[in-house]
C-alpha cells in the first residue's frame, strides 16, 4: 500500500474514532459541538417549553435544523449552556447529535447570568413569565447593576444575533437603576412588588414550582421564604407526608420558632388543616341565574376559567 493511501486510511480511522468527541468547525466561524458535552446552566431559572410550544419547536428543528446558534461558555470537561436550552432540548428530541454554538470564555458569573436572563427576555415578555421566573429576572437586574456597562454590551450583542431591536431600557447613557422603584418602572411594577418578588428567590425550588402552578398562595410563599433552606426542606417534606395544605397562620407559627424547628414541631403546627377531598355543589340560585339550560361541559369550562381569573388576580400584585 502506498504511503499516501496508508495515511488516508489512518486518517479516516481517526475521524471515526474521534467522531463523538471532536468538535467540528461550521461555516461562519461557528463551532459544531456534541450535545452530550453541553450541560444546562448551573442556576437556570426558566422552565423548558412544554405542550404546543415545544411541539412547534421540535417540528421546526426537524424540518429546518437549528437556525440560530446556541451560546455556551467553556468549562472544565465541556460546556455550559447560556442561551439555547429549549433549542438543545428540541434537538435531542429530534435525534441530533451536534448543535451550532458560539463559545464564550472567561466570563464572570455576572456576565454569564446576563446572557441567560436577557436571551430569555428577547423571546418572551416579562409579563409572560411564571412568578419564579419573574423573581429570577428581577434578582439578576437588581444584583448586576454594578456591571451595567458590560450588561449593555451583552444585550446589544444578543439583539444583533437575534435580529431584534435593542430594548428601550438599554443604553450606555441611561441613569443607573439602583433602586427597587426605578427597576419597578422598567417592568411596570411597584417598588414593593419588586421587593416581594425578590424575596421569592429565597424559596427552595419545590416551593417555587408550587407557586408557579398555583398550588401555593404567593402570600404564604413569601412567609416561607424567611425560613432557612433546611427548614423549608423539612416543611415541604412534612406537607407531602401529611398531605397538609399550609396557611399563613401556620407559617407564622413556624417562623416564630425558626432556628429550632424539628420535624415533630412542624407536624404539630401543620396538623390543624389536613387536605380533604371535597366536592363543591353550585347553589341552585347561581345555576338558575347563570347556567340554566347549559351543557354540563360548558358549565365546567366557565367555572374553570372564572377560577383561573380569580387566582391570577389574587397573585397579580405579589
Amino acid at each position: 500500500m502506498k504511503a499516501n493511501n496508508r495515511r488516508k486510511v489512518f486518517g479516516d480511522a481517526v475521524d471515526l474514532l474521534m467522531d463523538d468527541i471532536e468538535e467540528k468547525t461550521a461555516p461562519g466561524g461557528l463551532r459544531m459541538l456534541p450535545i452530550k458535552k453541553i450541560r444546562p446552566f448551573h442556576d437556570h431559572p426558566f422552565h423548558l417549553y412544554e405542550g404546543d410550544r415545544l411541539e412547534d419547536m421540535v417540528a421546526s428543528v426537524r424540518e429546518h435544523g437549528i437556525l440560530n446558534p446556541v451560546i455556551v461558555q467553556e468549562i472544565d470537561g465541556g460546556y455550559e449552556m447560556l442561551s439555547g436550552h429549549n433549542r438543545m432540548n428540541a434537538a435531542k428530541l429530534v435525534g441530533l447529535k451536534d448543535i451550532p454554538a458560539i463559545v464564550k470564555t472567561d466570563l464572570s458569573e455576572e456576565e454569564a447570568y446576563v446572557y441567560v436572563i436577557e436571551t430569555n427576555l428577547m423571546q418572551r415578555s416579562f409579563s409572560d413569565l411564571l412568578i419564579s421566573e419573574k423573581a429570577a429576572v428581577l434578582k439578576a437586574r437588581y444584583e448586576k447593576e454594578s456591571c451595567q456597562g458590560r450588561r449593555n454590551d451583552i444585550i446589544e450583542e444578543i439583539a444583533r444575533m437575534e435580529g431584534k431591536e435593542l430594548p428601550a431600557t438599554c443604553g450606555h447613557g441611561d441613569q443607573r437603576l439602583n433602586t427597587r422603584d426605578m427597576i419597578g418602572k422598567e417592568y411596570e411594577l411597584s417598588g414593593s412588588s419588586v421587593g416581594r418578588l425578590l424575596k421569592l428567590n429565597d424559596l427552595i425550588k419545590p416551593f417555587k414550582d408550587m407557586v408557579d402552578r398555583g398550588a401555593l398562595y404567593t402570600k404564604v410563599a413569601l412567609q416561607l421564604a424567611f425560613l432557612p433552606e433546611e427548614e423549608q426542606d423539612m416543611v415541604f417534606r412534612v406537607m407531602n407526608e401529611e398531605k397538609t395544605k399550609i396557611t399563613s397562620e401556620m407559617v407564622a407559627n413556624l417562623r416564630s420558632h425558626s432556628g429550632s424547628l424539628t420535624e415533630a414541631k412542624i407536624k404539630r403546627y401543620l396538623s390543624k388543616n389536613p387536605i380533604k377531598k371535597k366536592c363543591y355543589k353550585v347553589p341552585a340560585r347561581i345555576v338558575e341565574k347563570y347556567f340554566e339550560g347549559m351543557d354540563p361541559n360548558t358549565v365546567d369550562s366557565i367555572v374553570e376559567q372564572a377560577l383561573a381569573a380569580w387566582f391570577e388576580k389574587e397573585n397579580a400584585d405579589v
